[in-house]
């Protein structure tokens, strides 16, 4: 595992190096796809991206904070008690992860927030592009936890054995299945699903709730394989998975109810 890397003396975080990168090809690729659907200003699209940078950044702190309530107590004892050193160590490692799902939610806020103060882009279209752009972050980002060593597997006879890892030394020597790598290569299938969809001009409008069908099913069965510990837990499942059982329900319940519209205004005209 390689977590940390040197740039111009400087070590910096591989993970980060790797979303930074996926960050810009995933929102520019959705961008000159979208193009042939409808003419978009390149000055509006970025305002786009910066609310939906924000609500992703934001919102995947948030979620990663409420998988680690345990913290909670021992902060607020700390603020109590005025120790401010102990306050910001106990905050930062309560907030300063990341969850997915949290980034997808904040990401989709942030769409629903532009959409709201601008009339530039037409919600539809923002969200299409968003469920374009995501699953390929995705990829990035799921390479990126491979190499960082983060987000790791169970136990397994098959796959990569750990080792130099500084961030995370418990993990070392042992083989572990890289569900990281496994999850990479689903989301690039859900990706080139929505582009074909995209470009073929199939759920128009809808892509959001399509790939909110797929990827929580891909999500909640890969959960099973996932070995390390921070990720919450309820009635033996993982908050990714209760998340993936939400958004799967509400996708369904969103097409059916803009199905049922549809043809209710067919019947009215």
């Amino acid at each position: 595992m390689y977590p940390v890397i040197e740039i111009f003396g400087r070590q910096i975080g591989t993970y980060s190096v790797i979303a930074l990168v996926g960050m810009f090809v995933s929102f520019f690729t959705a961008f000159f796809v979208s193009k042939r659907r409808e003419k978009i200003a390149y000055e509006d699209y970025i305002i786009l991206c910066l609310f939906t940078v924000g609500g992703l950044l934001l919102g995947s702190h948030i979620v990663f904070g409420l998988t680690n309530l345990r913290f909670a107590r021992t902060l607020i004892d700390s603020v109590i008690g005025l120790d401010f050193s102990t306050a910001l160590t106990i905050f930062i490692n309560m907030f300063g992860g990341m969850v997915f799902y949290g980034g997808f939610l904040g990401a989709c806020f942030g769409v629903f927030l532009y959409t709201k103060i601008f009339k530039t882009i037409n919600r539809p279209l923002a969200f299409d592009m968003l469920s374009i752009a995501i699953p390929l972050f995705h990829v990035f980002g799921r390479v990126g936890c491979f190499f960082g060593g983060c987000c790791y597997g169970i136990e397994w006879s098959w796959g990569f054995k750990i080792t130099n890892n500084t961030v995370n030394p418990d993990i070392n020597g042992v083989t572990r299945i890289p569900i990281q790598l496994i999850e990479a290569g689903c989301n690039l299938l859900i990706f080139l699903v929505i582009l074909y969809l995209f470009r073929k001009g199939i759920m128009e409008g809808k892509l959001i709730y399509v790939y909110m069908l797929i990827y929580p099913v891909v999500r909640f069965i890969l959960e099973f394989f996932r070995g390390d510990e921070i990720r919450g837990e309820l009635f033996e499942l993982s908050t990714s998975q209760w998340i993936s059982i939400i958004l799967f329900m509400f996708s369904v319940a969103r097409l059916l109810q803009m199905k049922y519209s549809s043809e209710n205004n067919k019947s009215a005209a």
